[in-house]
């Protein structure tokens, strides 16, 4: 993998390379003159779905073999090698919950760490149509149900709801009648 969006230094040496994530080490010149090792992880970037089916939100209920409980989210993954990060965000939104849409539009870029090389990509797939069985990977338990706005808004107080990078967007769309109006709309047209 390429030192990605130059976050780390060209002479950057990749020193493990996992199933998910990469480890890279160089040598940094401190203030005082002397070095010590840093190190940054790589990933492949995520893509998320908010998808709009009719005025409801599709929202799921899953449980990873890594997680200690089931928690809620919103459908995704990762990007697998050379696809887009939109191709990804269509075929994990069709895989989870078997919903298609043709009105797609990125919402928000999201680099939540600066140790690690990552971009979550949030999409929003408006008037989505349910159009097969989803096809769950084997590490995945996943139930999904339609929410309406007010209720996907709340999620943000919810310790279970996987999308600590939303939330923020979500409580002020609660407490800010302008930011509500415009994220209904994004959402729903209406």
């Amino acid at each position: 993998m390429s030192n990605k969006k130059n976050k780390f230094p060209k002479n950057a040496k990749r020193v493990f390379k996992g199933e998910i994530f990469e480890v890279w080490q160089w040598p940094q010149k401190m203030y005082d003159g002397s070095k010590e090792i840093f190190e940054m992880l790589t990933r492949s970037d995520t893509a998320q779905v908010i998808a709009a089916v009719d005025d409801k939100i599709l929202i799921l209920n899953q449980r990873q073999p890594d997680s200690a409980s089931a928690f809620l989210s919103l459908p995704g993954g990762r990007r697998e090698k050379n696809e887009t990060v939109l191709n990804t965000a269509k075929r994990e939104l069709l895989e989870e919950t078997g919903y298609v849409s043709r009105d797609w539009k990125l919402f928000k870029k999201i680099s939540p760490s600066r140790k690690i090389v990552w971009t979550i990509h949030t999409y929003i797939a408006r008037d989505c149509i349910y159009w097969q069985t989803p096809r769950l990977d084997a590490g995945e338990k996943i139930t999904f149900k339609l929410i309406s706005f007010d209720e996907f808004l709340g999620l943000a107080d919810e310790p279970d709801f996987y999308d600590p990078e939303l939330t923020n967007y979500m409580l002020r769309a609660r407490f800010d009648k302008k930011i509500y109006k415009k994220f209904h709309k994004l959402l729903f047209g209406k």
